[in-house]
Order: C-alpha cells, then structure tokens, then sequence
C-alpha cells in the first residue's frame, strides 16, 4: 500500500487524535492498548502484539536455538542456592 501522511495536532495533555484511516487499518479501536517508543527520532506506535513479536524476534537472533534460557536459568538457580546453603 502507498504511504499516505495525515497531519494531527497534539492537543491537550499531550493528546493525539489518531486519524480514522489508521485507525481502520491498524485495527485500532477504543480501548486497544499500544506501545509508543522513540525509534531514531521517530515516534512509533505499535500493538502490544507487534510490539511482542518484534522482541521475540530480537531474543531469536541474539540466542542460539540449540540453548534453552529456561535450562540456563535454573541452572544460575541451583548453583545460587548451592552457594547460600549452610555447610
């Protein structure tokens, strides 16, 4: 789809209408929680959802698919209460 801009103003407490096209393509409706971050000077705004997905595409390149966290995390426990056992 082509990129069409809509001008908004930020109104009171910083408010931003959202125009309804987007709103329509984004599925947005009243209630919708979103995620807003500042991207290289930009401000995007993303369903929890993309937001989640996004992450877990970050976690899946920087970890290997052969390591569970879960198995490396439970191991950091165990040796953690090993340390704090009384001898």
């Amino acid at each position: 789809m082509d990129t069409i801009a809509y001008r908004a103003r930020v109104g009171p407490k910083g408010r931003i209408v959202v125009p309804a096209p987007i709103r329509r393509e984004l599925a947005l409706e009243e209630g919708v929680e979103v995620v807003v971050r500042v991207d290289n000077g930009r401000m995007v705004v993303e369903s929890r959802a993309d937001a989640l997905e996004r992450l877990r595409a970050v976690v899946r390149e920087a970890v290997p698919s052969s390591s569970s966290l879960v198995d490396e995390l439970l191991a950091a426990r165990r040796i953690d209460a090993e340390r704090e056992r009384p001898s």
